[in-house]
């Protein structure tokens, strides 16, 4: 997505598609390979200088509070971007913890929020913060995350110095590369490297090493002349390369003949009409109905879908995009490709001419339809058994995945674009159908490949979007449903207050749509919430609410695991008498229920609520008892902590001996973790 640029080398992938918990700071960065970056040279020269020059606080005699920030501008397609990364190649060694790199505008123009750039930047650290935190919290997480650490930052198509401001660190010790289409006024002591064109020979070197230097040596001065139509925009000229590239026969002096043609259009415009228009009819409309790649990422499934087109096809044609410098492919990837952010807007405003509304919404259906199905693909490659093998060869063989791994890295690799294209479905209005498929199945990839832990982030931002569904279409029980999904996410992030609320909403819109598992799980949930906020008295009496609800609808394993809630709630409150009745009623559930497993650990607690009580006897034959269980079940982890309790309880009434013995039996079970498990006294 980064603006087509005069390094014609190998490029840095943008820092968003970096696999979760991989980081480009935390490792020292090894040797960088060499550079093919043309031109430039005073400019670049200047940029290194200005890292050593004095700011004015060090003029002042005043340590710097923040880091030195260098700004390049220019327009998108001036070759800005590869500036910047050819700085950060040459200085990166001065900065042992690495290079975060941010991306701040997105392909369509619209500005990154600050608080997911900050949230993006955090995740290369890695330092992640907690789902669904404010702007504020993340920034001032991420500059805590930097005061110890030397990084160099890249913030790249900002859109103005706020974006910038906010994400600048709090030491000295950092760099922040900035890269902008004008001044940033507002960030102190920032003087911007502005870009204009190429130098003529280094436009000249660049034209040869798109076409070949035979047409370029036979008619110099027209390659001279092309170089200033394009104005020495690098996009303009490798564009210009490819075209001449793909016509052996047509001149040099030709092009710039058709390009004076028109002189009223700027160069880009000029030259991408032409390569436009070059194309068969089919390969232009599919090079216009990339505009509608989200987050400006395409591969073959993507370019076929939104064509109507096979994959094969698609293929062929992507490959004679990326000969013509209209695309530009990832790095360590396969045939994924990105589309330049300086021809984005471009395409977008040929779609809409030439582009019926209702053709650009079924490309955009057909699109979402196939990442649906593909994400549907690359859960069941995660799935184990013959059911789930079946299952998988019944897809059509262009969908399938070779394996667990290659399905793991397709997801890493579109994470992005999957989030965005989840976004930009729930933004239309129109497609909500598609939309909460979409939603359901890369919540399902993201688990099965990913797992919850890791994903919390992506996670928390797809139910934010299935909760903007629900309320937009009235959608009470999948609104119950995203509500207690963004509740828990809060909950096991220690935001539990928030997860307080939202449980409370929850409960009115599962009453609103009469879900009894969502009214059920919002009643016990709060329960939960009110007891990790230490109020254990609305905590039983919720989770009384969730057990009367459960017991209406015969629902006995879940009475049970309510029965133990309650008591462990009056546990905690040093009501143990009360705790004693609900761990009876627990067990009595467990053991009508035939869960062997379930019942040993109730009526292991149930031991422990008859110590506290002083009624060490039955204390004694009840954990005998949950012993018993506990082995018929098979849980020797269960078993060994059983004995240990049971052990506990021999030691308070005289009995050291049989109290060993019990000892000697939980070590056997748990061998060496036994020394990690302290001695439980009542």
């Amino acid at each position: 997505m980064t603006d087509q640029a005069v390094d014609t080398g190998s490029r840095t992938p943008d820092a968003a598609r970096r696999p979760s918990g991989e980081t480009a700071a935390s490792a020292p960065c090894p040797p960088a390979p060499p550079s093919r970056f043309l031109g430039r040279t005073r400019e670049l020269k200047e940029l290194l200088a200005d890292i050593e020059r004095a700011g004015l606080n060090t003029i002042a005699g005043r340590k710097a509070p923040r880091a030195r920030v260098l700004l390049i501008a220019g327009r998108p397609g001036s070759g800005r971007t590869a500036l910047a990364e050819e700085l950060v190649r040459q200085v990166a060694d001065r900065y042992p913890d690495g290079v975060l790199r941010a991306r701040l505008t997105e392909p369509g123009g619209t500005p990154v929020p600050t608080g997911r750039a900050a949230r993006g930047l955090l995740g290369q650290l890695p330092a992640p913060a907690a789902p669904g935190a404010d702007e504020d919290e993340l920034t001032a997480t991420l500059r805590a995350a930097l005061a110890s650490r030397r990084v160099v930052l890249l913030l790249d198509d900002a859109a103005d110095a706020e974006q910038v401001d906010e994400l600048v660190p709090d030491t000295p010790d950092c760099l922040v590369v900035a890269v902008s289409r004008g001044p940033l006024t507002g960030i102190p002591d920032v003087r911007p490297c502005v870009l204009g064109g190429l130098d003529t020979h280094s436009a000249v070197d660049l034209l040869t090493r798109r076409t070949g230097p035979v047409r370029v040596t036979v008619d110099p001065c027209a390659a001279q002349q092309l170089a200033e139509e394009c104005h020495g925009e690098p996009a303009t000229l490798l564009l210009a390369g490819g075209w001449l590239a793909d016509r052996p026969k047509v001149a040099v002096a030709d092009l710039v003949a058709q390009l004076r043609a028109d002189p009223a259009a700027g160069p880009l415009d000029r030259v991408l009409g032409l390569v436009h228009d070059g194309l068969p009819a089919a390969a232009a409309r599919m090079l216009r109905l990339l505009s509608l790649a989200p987050a400006g990422l395409v591969d073959p499934h993507t370019a076929s879908a939104l064509a109507g087109c096979s994959p094969q096809a698609a293929t062929e044609t992507l490959d004679t995009f990326h000969r013509l410098a209209l695309l530009h492919q990832v790095p360590a990837t396969g045939l994924l490709y990105e589309v330049p952010g300086c021809l984005h807007p471009l395409l977008t405003a040929l779609a809409a001419r030439l582009d019926r509304p209702a053709e650009l919404r079924l490309a955009r259906a057909r699109a979402l339809e196939r990442t649906v199905r593909m994400l549907h693909a690359c859960r069941l490659a995660a799935e184990t058994g013959e059911a789930a093998l079946a299952r998988r060869q019944a897809l059509p063989r262009a969908l399938r995945f070779a394996g667990p791994e290659e399905a793991a890295t397709w997801l890493d690799e579109r994470r992005e674009a999957l989030l965005t294209a989840a976004a930009l479905a729930v933004a239309d209005g129109e497609l909500d159908t598609l939309a909460r498929r979409l939603m359901s199945q890369l919540v399902r990839a993201l688990v099965a490949h990913v797992g919850t832990e890791d994903a919390t982030c992506d996670l928390y931002a797809v139910h934010r979007l299935v909760l903007d569904v629900a309320e937009r279409r009235s959608l009470p029980r999948e609104k119950a449903a995203a509500l207690l999904n963004l509740a828990d996410l809060d909950a096991r992030t220690g935001r539990t207050a928030e997860a307080l609320t939202r449980y409370r909403a929850a409960l009115d819109a599962g009453r609103e749509g009469r879900d009894p598992y969502a009214v059920g799980r919002a009643m016990e949930s709060l329960g939960g919430a009110h007891q990790e906020l230490g109020d254990l008295d609305r905590a039983a009496d919720w989770y009384g609410r969730a057990l009367a609800e459960r017991l209406a609808r015969d629902q006995r394993a879940d009475a049970a695991r309510l029965y133990g809630r309650i008591a462990s709630a009056h546990a905690c409150a040093g009501r143990h008498e009360e705790a004693l009745r609900h761990w009876r009623a627990a067990v009595t559930e467990h053991r009508r229920g035939g869960d062997v497993a379930a019942c040993a650990r109730a009526l292991g607690e149930l031991a422990r609520a008859q110590e506290y009580t002083g009624r060490f006897e039955e204390s004694l034959r009840t954990c005998r008892e949950a012993v018993a269980r506990a082995r018929r079940a098979g849980d020797e982890r269960l078993e060994a902590g059983l004995h240990l309790r049971l052990a506990d309880t021999l030691e308070r009434l005289g009995d050291p001996t049989a109290a060993r013995l019990h000892r000697e039996s939980a070590g056997r079970m748990l061998g060496d973790e036994l020394a990690g498990v302290p001695e439980e006294r009542g």
